[in-house]
């Protein structure tokens, strides 16, 4: 007999449970249908993740290869850099690059100087050897010229064609030696414009080697100060490391960031770039450390959007300067950037999902006491929308259409003039023709 009744007892018990459970389960899902009204403090915000940069930075160059110097490069190839994040003092190693290319440019114009000289050295030989003969030519010239000069003198007393043959003789070695003096001068000007220009090339192949030695040395960069090595940003984004290259143009290694004061540097998308103006707050976190919280403010908005890589979306870039410093920020760390547009206190709001609207774009919302209730809206946020009026701190609404809308009662028509209202003059405000035709 007692054995039928602890069965019995057992059933009503495990009834008793699954009922208490169910109940307490389906006010669970019951309430999670609804949102309350609340009020309070309200933020309309922009959010974006961006990356700590520093504002200001000393660069790491490769050597000049402008600025007078005789050098021809193209790219120079990064062979080595330390690695990144490294702290270094000045005058610490930084970068090896790749001397290939100019060493074999040293080595050609070190031969071709070399060349140019001995052929000056030959020359001034063969031009010395050459001057020596016209002045040998000259001076028994001259004596040839003396002696016909003495003939003539001589012949006075013969006869006429002995004088006139006499005189012939005199005049063709007076004009022989003009013509090896002339010879001679012209020799003269001729090897001095030779040797000036053989040695106007030797001192621009001299400035070649010179300038060549002057960058190499420069191919290992050290550090030009004190600092933390970052490394250079390309403007596709790629970092330059080892096996990069090095633009004559741009020789922009690596940086040294100074980070007593950091940049966060967001994108954000042509919707929301309207609401971004300088000078706004923003509360800022930081991935690396999640429990600090930094504020910053706007300092640059970009006036040109750009498109960020594998996406069509147009983005402005956008800088925000962070307040005091943190010796534990560092640069390349992923920010969380909360920009705020602007502050309401003591607001009723609620979930934007809860906001219904009509098909004459009335808003409404569905309460839990089953009335369709109208409301005016106000500003919103990525997750709540004010309302001005039509509810109360503490009502229940529905967060998702109920199960039978059509048995919920129409409240708040009263509302309805004050938003066609608005919208009206929303219109008149974008389309300032539309208020003069309504005015005639």
């Amino acid at each position: 007999m007692k054995k039928p009744l602890l069965i019995t007892g057992s059933i009503l018990a495990a009834f008793l449970v699954l009922f208490i459970f169910n109940k307490i389960a389906s006010r669970k899902v019951s309430d999670d249908l609804f949102a309350e009204v609340r009020k309070g403090n309200f933020e309309v915000t922009v959010e974006a993740a961006g990356e700590l940069i520093p504002e200001n930075s000393m660069d790491i160059k490769g050597p000049e290869m402008a600025a007078g110097r005789d050098v021809r490069a193209t790219r120079i190839e990064i062979q080595d850099l330390v690695p990144e994040g490294t702290v270094v003092k000045k005058g610490d190693y930084i970068a090896q690059l790749d001397r290939t290319e100019l060493s074999n440019m040293l080595k050609d114009a070190q031969e071709r100087l070399t060349t140019m000289k001995q052929n000056l050295e030959v020359r001034l030989l063969d031009t010395a050897v050459q001057l020596n003969g016209l002045r040998d030519q000259i001076k028994n010239q001259e004596f040839t010229v003396a002696e016909r000069e003495m003939t003539l003198r001589n012949s006075k007393y013969e006869t006429p064609t002995v004088i006139r043959q006499a005189e012939i003789n005199f005049e063709q070695a007076s004009r022989t030696l003009d013509q090896v003096r002339r010879s001679y001068t012209r020799r003269i000007a001729q090897m001095k414009t030779d040797i000036y220009n053989q040695n106007y090339w030797i001192k621009m192949i001299e400035k070649r080697v010179k300038d060549t030695e002057e960058v190499l040395a420069g191919f290992t960069v050290t550090a030009p100060a004190d600092g933390m090595v970052i490394y250079k940003r390309e403007w596709r984004g790629n970092k330059r490391k080892a096996g990069s290259f090095v633009d004559p143009r741009d020789r922009v290694i690596a940086t040294l960031p100074d980070l007593s004061t950091m940049i966060s540097k967001i994108f954000v998308s042509e919707i929301d770039i309207n609401k971004i103006k300088r000078g706004q707050e923003v509360n800022i976190t930081v991935d690396a450390f999640p429990s600090k919280a930094y504020n910053g403010r706007i300092i640059f908005v970009a006036n040109i959007g750009e498109k960020l890589p594998n996406t069509n979306d147009k983005v402005f870039e956008v800088l925000i300067r962070l307040e005091g410093t943190d010796p534990a920020l560092r640069p390349s760390m992923t920010t969380g950037n909360k920009v705020i547009i602007n502050k309401f206190e003591d607001v009723i709001y609620i979930p934007a999902e809860c906001i219904h609207a009509s098909t004459d774009s009335i808003p409404f919302v569905y309460r839990k006491n089953g009335t369709r209730q109208v409301v005016l809206t106000g500003n919103a946020n990525d997750k709540n929308m004010i309302i001005e009026k039509g509810l109360e701190p503490g009502t229940l609404v529905y967060l998702d259409d109920p199960a039978e809308p059509d048995k919920f009662r129409l409240t708040g028509e009263d509302i309805v003039p004050i938003i066609k209202e608005r919208e009206r003059l929303k219109r008149t405000e974008s389309n300032p023709s539309a208020m003069l035709q309504s005015a005639d």
